[in-house]
């Protein structure tokens, strides 16, 4: 495929989401803590000791970057090859329980499309996973939101056969991708989410952070829409969406507020990262939590 005439520009919006992303993912990381402890830690807005490490939601959208880089548009092949590599290479960062066995069967050279759809009884993964390496896929496609829609789906069906889980990528993207378009009203990151992700319970769950007002308190926002404690994407992406709408113009506070919902917070602040740091651009990422941050360039250079 031949590469757009703007990709150097589409590959900085994309690196740009990608380091929003990891910022989410990794603060989020460090407030797994006792109940107690993160609560205050988080109401006091204490920022965790550095360093702060990332999980496989980043070194995912890593392999999802790279991919866009070499191709302009989701390879799956090539996606798929980058994913097992990058397990193989550091399985320790956090993977889920069905990630390993089929970023481990994907190694062993069995073909990507039968062992995603295989699992879970042959319905295929809906979990949360496509949908936290999504955002780098809109800053990409910032201009065509069907397409960053269809390119999001295609990234996590390597992994995630059950639509449900293409449904919370598709829904990512296409909201990052209207974030990066700076909207005039934050509510439009969410009606497009809402038409441009497929029918089902991601799309539900989307439809009522529509109707709650931002003015709720988080706790609320977390009884209604989940908070990613059971790791699908119906009960995680509805939430990150709307803490994203919510700050849109905030980085920072855009993650307390997330991390305040606690549930997944790696997972949900790297989904809210990945599409504020869009919104916000470069300069008003903090300094000191890019700092805190593992660098991105060493697992980069081993990427091959």
């Amino acid at each position: 495929m031949r590469l757009p005439s703007d990709h150097a520009d589409r590959m900085r919006r994309t690196r740009l989401s990608l380091d929003g992303l990891s910022l989410g993912d990794a603060f989020g990381e460090r407030f797994f803590l006792p109940p107690a402890l993160a609560e205050s830690l988080v109401e006091k807005r204490v920022l965790p000791a550095p360093p702060w490490h990332y999980t496989d939601d980043t070194v995912m959208a890593l392999s999802i970057v790279e991919t866009l880089e070499i191709h302009g548009a989701i390879d799956q092949e090539t996606l798929a090859e980058r994913f097992s590599r990058k397990y193989r290479a550091d399985p320790g960062r956090g993977y889920g329980g069905m990630a390993h066995r089929i970023l481990r069967e994907i190694g062993k050279g069995s073909p990507w499309r039968g062992v995603s759809h295989a699992v879970f009884g042959g319905m295929g993964s809906m979990g949360n996973g496509g949908a936290m390496r999504a955002a780098p896929i809109g800053g990409y496609f910032s201009d065509d939101l069907e397409t960053a829609s269809r390119e999001a789906r295609r990234s996590a069906e390597v992994t995630h056969g059950h639509p449900e889980g293409q449904a919370g990528a598709a829904a990512v993207a296409v909201a990052a991708a209207r974030a990066s378009e700076g909207p005039s009203d934050p509510m439009e990151i969410l009606q497009a989410a809402v038409a441009f992700t497929p029918d089902g319970e991601t799309r539900a769950g989307i439809s009522r952070a529509l109707r709650l007002p931002f003015g709720s308190p988080v706790r609320t926002a977390v009884s209604a829409l989940g908070n990613g404690s059971r790791v699908i994407s119906q009960d995680t992406v509805p939430f990150a969406l709307w803490c994203a709408a919510r700050h849109l113009a905030h980085f920072e506070d855009a993650l307390w507020a997330t991390v305040s919902g606690f549930g997944d917070r790696d997972t949900t602040c790297a989904i809210v990262g990945g599409i504020v740091s869009l919104a916000v651009g470069r300069d008003a990422l903090p300094s000191e939590w890019l700092a805190s941050r593992e660098s991105l360039t060493t697992l980069a250079e081993g990427a091959g």
